[in-house]
């Protein structure tokens, strides 16, 4: 019917001829069709159908798919509230699928929604396709043009038109979130009351959000016959307001807080089904951590612990406490939240669980009423780090003050993981948390046992128990700082408990948790006094599923890398090469290791490069790269080397060959000379002299057995030299190291072929050359229109993992790193 005409002429003939008594002029992000219904105000102006065009005749599932991916990465659905329907055409036909019923992919944990939609070969378009053709199948409504024009009609006219009218959304759990958002840049505002003084009592936008939610509407937008299902919450919606009730603010009477437009209000919520579907009201309430402020979530623990890993911590609790442990022992929930850490427990009578915030006890004792498994009278409010133990209940403080049955006590919690520095604190590009982890009772009175740790909540946390609850025991999730960070020796010293068994998990299968790194669960036993040294761990992925075992080590009898390259350094060399940033010696730190013509400016050692050290420096280098940082691996820490070194020249000849070729060895002739050229003017066929040939002079003078390296501060490279002021080596290199020179050459020889070739250029010169920067972000673009080049730039990086894995074996053998 349309055959042979372009996409923007496409949708405006089916605009014309299908839905004229619509409004499709409106332009919604990237998205290619969109329907309105035509009215004079904006006011709760909703959208009736977002659709994706196609010239041509085009597979269903694959309009539908670029179309799904479209509003995914801009995240569509939570800037504008989505339509009844999504659709697709092109020249034949027209398709439609109800929105509830494709929904639940935009929430999908861990995808990359970073894709260009239109490109139908990445993984994640298949994945999506594959995700979604079984629910097209049964969900969708197909028209063609001319063979079903009366049925195609009829459908705009009885669903399309009418979805306006009886396209009320239902809140589950997808969607609470983003209606969230969308409530709190449109009625929050409306809301009469000063958030910052409510903020400083505890009480936070999220409340008066879940009041909202929990009314029943009567199915009317007269907000006057709202009333409350849940009058137990921290805020209850009565009377056309909001509702704290005396109790929760300790005060004489209920505080009542007004609505300044009830027509701003009423036009938000008539969008929206309320109550929330029934099956998953426990779950939002559960999941109140979720629209908690990130400031507020870090310092108070409102995080919460995805469910195969609170049963994997049951499990592994049984395994070392037996069968019967939860009738043996008493459980504490000392940073409980909303207390999902406790689902699944049985013996109600022996559980205690306490939180900072009184509206999470409200909203457990909410759950309660509607079948958790806790007693009401076992739920308190409680500032671990601030409150004396006087204010715990009266059968909690019987079990603490009793020396057998605090045996039994198991502090079973998963604290807050806030810190008074991060990243960029380190890095000098941020300022630190003030008041996020400082000036409680338990930073004030057990600094010194802390030591550097007492910038950490959850270290606050297990020396409080240490200290104030001997020989309790701990079950506890957390980073690893505790165990292999060298900032934390003076804790690891003070902090006197066995660890019995812990197994690590993926950070990132936490909610709002970023990077990659693992996250443990450990057993403590307080009765036994130890100081941590090293212990196996089990190792799970993302699926829950047992992948291996991993030894973690304190470390705390070996010195860290950094201290050994120190030894090499020499801020008076006359003949300064180059600078290598050195940074925390462990692998999520190795982003910031690089080399480059001038001196950086983070709160990092930077080594001066010279003939005298070079070798140290390119060890150093490559022990630290040849490995990739992975989420296992990520704290695990680089120690000070055994000797043997000194003495293996295939070793250091690699890791010089590793060096010269790393992506992160970012010399460029453009800020100063560039000594750093690995071949001569005559093998690449260069159209002029480099200004410096010391790296080939260098090589040259290793191969034949003339380098020698001078023992004044680097004594200890040749320890077994005694007496003397310098040491000859003969240098010899692997084959894996000759193959990257050879790929290596192939590309200088390519890059010098070209007209403007700079003679000087180095390997970071090379590739900015051909592969050009983002002219927004002046970032280094990752690939190159230059198929040549771009083999070459394949075949040496190819090469470059090849000598990667010569160079790891001997990263353990000289005990760099402990296996």
């Amino acid at each position: 019917m349309y055959k042979g005409i372009r996409e923007e002429a496409l949708k405006l003939k089916v605009a014309q001829d299908w839905f004229s008594n619509f409004d499709c002029t409106e332009i919604l992000g990237n998205i290619d069709f969109t329907v309105y219904p035509k009215q004079t105000s904006l006011f709760g102006r909703q959208t009736l159908l977002w659709a994706e065009a196609k010239t041509g005749d085009y597979d269903i599932a694959t309009m539908f798919v670029q179309l799904i991916l479209t509003i995914g990465k801009a995240r569509t659905f939570d800037k504008a509230l989505p339509p009844a329907f999504l659709g697709a055409f092109d020249f034949k036909k027209m398709a439609f699928v109800p929105y509830i019923a494709i929904q639940d992919i935009f929430y999908e944990n861990d995808f990359n929604w970073n894709i260009t939609p239109s490109n139908h070969e990445t993984k994640e378009f298949q994945l999506i396709k594959e995700r979604i053709e079984r629910t097209l199948k049964l969900n969708t409504y197909v028209f063609e043009y001319a063979k079903d024009e009366k049925d195609l009609k009829k459908f705009i006219k009885n669903n399309i038109a009418k979805a306006k009218e009886n396209g009320k959304i239902k809140i589950n759990k997808n969607n609470f979130i983003p209606i969230y958002l969308r409530w709190f840049e449109t009625v929050k505002p409306i809301i009469n009351v000063n958030w910052d003084e409510l903020k400083k009592n505890g009480i936070i936008d999220a409340d008066f959000y879940l009041a909202d939610l929990f009314v029943d509407d009567k199915n009317t937008q007269d907000i006057t016959d709202d009333e409350s299902i849940r009058d137990s919450l921290f805020v209850s919606f009565k009377n056309g307001g909001y509702t704290i009730s005396k109790e929760n603010i300790k005060q004489m009477f209920d505080a009542t807080i007004s609505i300044k437009s009830k027509d701003i209000y009423q036009a938000f919520w008539k969008h929206y089904k309320r109550p929330p579907q029934k099956q998953w009201q426990e779950y939002i309430i559960e999941r109140r951590d979720l629209i908690v402020p990130q400031d507020i979530r870090e310092r108070k623990g409102a995080y919460f612990t995805p469910r195969q890993w609170v049963e994997l911590s049951q499990k592994y609790i049984g395994d070392h406490f037996g069968e019967n442990w939860q009738d043996e022992y008493y459980i504490w929930d000392c940073a409980s939240g909303t207390g999902n850490l406790l689902a699944g427990l049985t013996n109600k009578y022996n559980i205690w669980a306490s939180t900072l915030d009184q509206a999470d006890v409200n909203v457990m004792h909410e759950r309660i009423k509607n079948g958790a498994n806790l007693l009401e009278s076992h739920i308190f409010q409680f500032d671990f780090l601030n409150d004396s133990f006087d204010k715990l209940p009266q059968g909690l403080q019987d079990i603490i003050n009793d020396k057998e049955k605090r045996k039994k006590l198991i502090i079973y919690i998963n604290p807050p993981y806030a810190e008074a520095t991060n990243a960029k604190t380190v890095t000098g590009t941020g300022e630190n948390k003030g008041g996020t982890a400082t000036g409680n009772y338990v930073h004030t009175k057990y600094a010194n046992e802390l030591g550097r740790a007492r910038n950490e909540l959850f270290t606050q946390f297990l020396i409080r128990i240490d200290k104030e609850i001997p020989s309790a025991k701990i079950a506890n999730f957390s980073k690893l700082k505790n165990l292999q960070s060298s900032n934390f020796r003076v804790f690891r010293q003070n902090f006197r408990a066995k660890l019995e068994k812990i197994f690590i998990v993926p950070a990132k299968t936490f909610d709002n948790v970023k990077g990659k790194f693992p996250i443990g669960f450990f057993i403590w036993d307080n009765e036994k006094d130890k100081v941590f040294i090293e212990i196996q761990a089990d190792i799970y992925d993302e699926n829950g599923e047992f992948i291996g075992i991993d030894n973690i080590s304190s470390n705390d009898d070996k010195e860290r890398i950094n201290k050994w390259i120190k030894i090499f350094d020499n801020k008076k060399a006359k003949e300064v090469i180059g600078f290598m940033e050195n940074p925390t010696p462990d692998f999520q730190n190795n982003k910031f290791l690089n080399i480059s013509e001038t001196e950086g400016k983070r709160h990092n050692n930077y080594l001066f490069f010279s003939k005298n050290n070079l070798i140290q420096g390119v060890i150093y280098f490559s022990v630290r790269l040849c490995m990739d940082a992975l989420w296992r691996n990520d704290r695990k820490q680089f120690l000070y080397p055994k000797d043997g070194w000194q003495n293996d020249t295939e070793f250091q000849g690699d890791c010089l060959t590793f060096t010269l070729f790393h992506g992160q060895n970012r010399i460029s002739s453009s800020e100063n000379v560039n000594h750093w050229i690995p071949f001569t003017e005559q093998e690449v066929d260069a159209k002029d002299k480099f200004a410096s040939n010391f790296m080939t002079d260098f090589i040259k003078s290793m191969k034949n057995g003339e380098l020698k390296i001078e023992n004044d501060k680097q004594k200890v490279l040749f320890e077994e030299t005694e007496n003397s002021q310098s040491s000859t080596i003969n240098f010899q290199f692997s084959t894996e190291a000759q193959a990257v020179f050879d790929a290596g050459h192939e590309l200088w020889k390519y890059y010098h072929s070209q007209e403007k070739a700079n003679p000087n250029a180095s390997l970071y010169d090379i590739r900015e050359f051909f592969q050009g920067r983002n002219p927004k972000t002046n970032r280094m673009n990752n690939k190159s229109d230059d198929e040549t080049y771009t083999e070459l730039i394949g075949n040496l990086r190819s090469a470059l993992k090849e000598l990667a894995l010569k160079i790891k074996p001997k990263v353990y053998e000289y005990e760099f790193l402990k296996s």
